[in-house]
């Protein structure tokens, strides 16, 4: 490894970090922040020879970021086309995700005091066999199978039906 290369991955494993939470700042999401870090330390690695000051690295490489997060910006800006129309809504075949949430809990509401609860215990409070059976003063044969047979219930009070395909 030569001397500027060492010398880079000093700098990038002592900056790193801090640079890697202002390009976070800029993005707002981590994936995209590694992305703009990368490309800013691949620009400053292209131009380490060049930049006689060591003490503006840190400058030099926010400036980068800066500037190619604006870049990104403004091609992901063109990618949207102004209409006069709006596009036609998709057609929906099945219930949206906030109806089958209704339904669940509906389903859940129907089944009998026992079941409800070791349902509740066991998915919503995410407790153990063991620690539903303490709670209710059952055994944890008793917890299975009420679990299961609530499931059972469950099932078949939510099938789902799958969209019908136009006979050809």
């Amino acid at each position: 490894m030569s001397g500027k290369d060492e010398e880079f991955r000093e700098y990038v494993v002592a900056r790193g970090p801090a640079l890697l939470r202002v390009a976070y700042q800029l993005t707002g999401q981590p994936a995209d922040a590694e992305d703009l870090l990368q490309a800013a330390l691949a620009k400053t690695y292209l131009a380490w020879d060049r930049i006689n000051d060591r003490a503006s690295l840190d400058g030099y490489v926010r400036r980068a970021m800066v500037n190619i997060n604006i870049s990104w910006w403004r091609r992901r800006k063109l990618e949207e086309y102004p209409s006069e129309e709006l596009p036609e809504s998709p057609i929906r075949d099945g219930p949206s995700p906030g109806e089958i949430h209704e339904l669940l809990e509906e389903a859940i509401n129907r089944l009998p005091v026992r079941q409800r609860t070791a349902i509740v215990l066991r998915y919503y409070e995410d407790m153990s066999e063991p620690e539903i059976a303490k709670a209710l003063g059952i055994s944890i044969g008793t917890v299975k199978s009420t679990v299961s047979r609530a499931m059972a219930k469950l099932r078949g009070d939510l099938v789902v039906v799958e969209p019908r395909q136009p006979e050809v």
